[in-house]
């Protein structure tokens, strides 16, 4: 009965443990996933699936949780934006033949938008690029991206300058195509 006891006490204190992790970091984690998503719905489905792995693969009472979580989330939110660039290309490649002229308007005027550009050439990008872009302009410190990409914090800022660098030449490339 004690053993049984103490596996009962176990688990409500890690479940407990979870959702106290689950309460500090579920916002941040949106919030990077929304960064590169911009569809705060679908944000929130990656920030789900980031901690149902997290949960299903950790303790919540890692130290490295919170960094965990939010390198989850980014490169998460970027397979997505992958994932749909793909479906996309497919779903063009297998329409039948259509002119440019029947885009509706506000689809023409959306594809010319800075925004998606600029999410289109961070999709490009390697993943450890685009990983230190989003997470530190989702608001996250130098110490903080580099503990969730597990560099040194003194790398951060030569990181950030090579992926700055890396996303103007892809977005140039792209405004040239």
């Amino acid at each position: 009965m004690n053993v049984q006891a103490h596996r009962v006490s176990a688990v409500s204190s890690d479940d407990e443990a979870f959702e106290a992790l689950f309460a500090a970091e579920y916002a941040r984690v949106v919030g990077i996933a929304n960064r590169v998503l911009t569809d705060p719905a679908e944000a929130e489905d990656v920030a789900q699936e980031v901690f149902i792995d997290f949960h299903r693969l950790h303790s919540a009472r890692a130290q490295y949780a919170p960094a965990w979580l939010h390198r989850a989330a980014a490169h998460a939110a970027l397979n997505r934006l992958r994932g749909a660039k793909r479906r996309q290309r497919r779903e063009l490649a297998q329409a039948p033949d259509e002119d440019d002229r029947t885009l509706d308007p506000q689809k023409q005027l959306e594809l010319n938008e800075d925004r998606r550009q600029v999410r289109q050439a961070l999709a490009r990008l390697a993943p450890k690029p685009a990983a230190v872009l989003v997470l530190r302009a989702s608001g996250l410190s130098y110490a903080e991206v580099a503990q969730a990409l597990g560099v040194g914090i003194g790398q951060v800022g030569t990181l950030l300058r090579r992926a700055e660098a890396a996303l103007r030449k892809e977005v140039t490339s792209g405004t040239s195509n």
